[in-house]
């Protein structure tokens, strides 16, 4: 027999409660991914770097592929850089080759819920087939030994039309001064001035320059995040044998 419900009292179905309280955990629980971060169009110089950046959220954390003509990137020349536990790529490739590396590059975003993606294209030119106004690097950063907690600047300077902009990476993810609380900053010159050095912030420097004609990569350079205990010197005494003295 079904049990009477008490005087003043409504039941509620078990399995429709149950139901409803899946669809509520699961609105504040997973989630399908949504990119915060597409790769973008590009045309680079025969011989040089192309970076695309691609980074999406979700729960659990999606997972980032990049395929090229429906196949999963696969040369020595291409090198994919993970970070955010994954949810976040960076495709590089280097040394860019004419007709060979142009394509539509897809970046793929999965986890358990769905996948979505998003797509670039890459052009590459020959030095005689760049167009005026191409981005040229007219100072590249340079090798630089800080010692930890002053202040490193790495320098970089560029031109085209119209102006250029300018961005960097480190170990060829892209740098993003907006998550350094206020210690890392970019300024109005390009350059990248990093406050309160940190050990973590050793490691090799490029800056890229970026305008509607194209883009280019510096050279890359080291910064080397040092002690103050490395920096003290002091000689060495030597004992020589007896009979080696006169």
């Amino acid at each position: 027999m079904t049990p009477e419900p008490a005087p003043g009292r409504t039941m509620v179905p078990l399995v429709p409660a149950l139901v409803m309280l899946g669809l509520v955990a699961g609105a504040h629980g997973d989630s399908k991914p949504v990119f915060v971060k597409v790769p973008e169009d590009q045309t680079g110089l025969s011989g040089g770097v192309a970076s695309f950046v691609c980074q999406a959220t979700g729960e659990p954390k999606p997972r980032i592929t990049w395929m090229k003509k429906g196949k999963k990137v696969s040369s020595q020349r291409f090198e994919v850089i993970e970070f955010d536990d994954g949810a976040g790529s960076v495709l590089r490739i280097q040394p860019l080759r004419v007709q060979r590396d142009e394509a539509i590059y897809e970046c793929t975003a999965t986890n358990s819920l769905g996948e979505i993606n998003t797509s670039a294209k890459l052009s590459v030119l020959e030095a005689e087939q760049l167009p005026d106004g191409f981005p040229s690097i007219d100072m590249g950063p340079q090798l630089k030994v800080v010692e930890k907690a002053r202040t490193a600047t790495m320098l970089c300077a560029a031109g085209g039309d119209p102006d250029p902009e300018i961005s960097w990476f480190k170990d060829f993810l892209p740098v993003d001064p907006a998550a350094s609380n206020g210690r890392i900053k970019q300024l109005r010159s390009g350059a990248l001035q990093i406050e309160s050095s940190e050990e973590s912030d050793q490691g090799k420097y490029e800056c890229v320059a970026t305008n509607s004609a194209g883009t280019r990569y510096s050279a890359p350079a080291n910064l080397y995040v040092r002690g103050p205990a490395s920096w003290a010197w002091s000689p060495t005494r030597v004992s020589l044998p007896s009979r080696l003295c006169v």
